[in-house]
């Protein structure tokens, strides 16, 4: 059994729930006589490299329990990507403080980062243990049924759009929403969630697994307009034409790019103003109107999903109990069991780094434009209790006496 000193990191971008799995790790590990100390790395992997450590063996139970419930990453995180010279100096560092296990919190990078320091440790024959507890609001982890954070941040987009769609009712025009999501169009789909009756929108949903046709989309946006006398639309950030170019980048002149070299989809709001744009100047729409939810989505304090909360928890407390019980390191996957119940695997670290899960062919409606029933139930279960509703007035019409009006 793995024993004395315990690192744990956050990386990537912040959840609603990410703290939970820190503090299910902090507290699981401290209930093991033979764990010395439980540190924290500030800023993820960038904080193991300056060597910026938190003593969490030292914080009371009470005030753990409160971070567990706040939003974002307590611990701090980072865009950092390390390649196999950046893992060997984490290595290093790990080996320098007699590190014996390995928790980061993180997605598909943070997975890979796991998977190459792992590797080191075999190399060297260190004793360390490397578990990956999954996180990230894209719900894009291959090997679990879906991933923590996806569920609070799916609940906040529901429940915007079913606002959008009230005010868009009230005020009748087109409404464009774009939702963030690069590659997997999860985040997206569960706009539909919030819908109640049939002609409630969003009436159309564009996700990146489908290739993008600005004439199409505008012929789309006329006959949903011309049908419901309104439109509201929700659109991935990460939309592409058949060459797999971001639309907001062939209709921008000239787009940011982040520090990997990718154009900057999130939180510009470009896609939404050009697609505005596009939609006013082709179609003759004069009430056109856009957001960009961007960051909003990702740690929105008051809209957080309690299936997420007590799942964030478990897969920190399941990954110590995996190290400390297992014989390999891994990536802590959630698999759905029942019509909702969840267990816990570990999965091999080289079956989950670097891989990228898009939303399933069978959740995408044939038309490309909407999800499906199977969506539907899937996702429902994860948004958690005490789901608002949207009700109508079963207005009965007055007869008109003034014969001229």
């Amino acid at each position: 059994m793995p024993s004395g000193k315990i690192l744990v990191a956050q990386g990537g971008g912040p959840t609603a729930v990410i703290n939970q799995s820190l503090v299910g790790v902090t507290l699981e590990a401290r209930r093991f006589r033979s764990v010395e100390l439980v540190y924290g790395a500030r800023h993820g992997v960038r904080g193991i490299i300056n060597e910026d450590f938190v003593d969490l063996t030292q914080e009371t139970s009470h005030n753990l329990e409160l971070v567990a419930s706040t939003p974002s990453s307590a611990l701090g995180s980072t865009r950092d990507k390390p390649d196999v010279k950046y893992c060997q100096e984490i290595f290093k560092v790990l080996q320098a403080h007699q590190i014996e296990q390995f928790f980061y919190i993180g997605g598909n990078d943070s997975s890979d980062t796991v998977r190459i320091v792992s590797m080191e440790a075999k190399k060297a024959n260190y004793p360390l243990r490397c578990i990956h507890i999954p996180k990230t609001i894209d719900n894009d982890l291959v090997g679990s049924d879906h991933t923590p954070g996806f569920p609070s941040a799916a609940r906040f987009v529901a429940q915007a759009f079913a606002g959008a769609n009230l005010d868009n009712a009230s005020l009748p025009g087109v409404y464009v929403g774009v939702v963030m999501g690069r590659h997997a169009g999860f985040l997206t789909a569960a706009s539909a969630l919030g819908k109640k009756f049939p002609d409630d929108g969003p009436h159309l949903i564009y996700l990146p697994e489908r290739t993008f046709v600005l004439e199409k989309f505008l012929a789309d946006v006329k006959d949903a307009y011309e049908r419901h006398g309104r439109c509201v639309i929700a659109v991935s950030e990460g939309i592409h034409d058949e060459s797999g170019n971001p639309i907001a980048a062939l209709l921008a002149k000239e787009m940011e790019h982040d520090a990997h070299g990718n154009v900057q989809l999130s939180g510009s709001g470009a896609l939404a103003d050009l697609l505005c744009e596009e939609i006013k100047a082709k179609l003759g729409i004069k009430r056109v109107r856009g957001d960009t939810f961007g960051y909003l989505q990702r740690s929105f304090i008051g809209c957080v999903s309690d299936v997420d909360q007590r799942e964030a928890r478990e897969v920190g407390e399941k990954a110590v109990q995996f190290a400390m019980w297992g014989n390999r390191d891994g990536s802590v996957a959630i698999k759905r069991t029942g019509f909702y119940s969840v267990d816990y695997e570990l999965l091999d670290l080289e079956a989950v780094a670097g891989k990228t899960r898009v939303v399933d062919d069978e959740f995408i409606a044939p038309s490309g434009t909407d999800i499906t029933d199977a969506f539907r139930l899937y996702l429902r279960p994860l948004l958690g209790s005490r789901m608002p509703d949207a009700f109508r007035l079963r207005a009965a019409p007055v007869p008109k006496l003034h014969s001229n009006r």
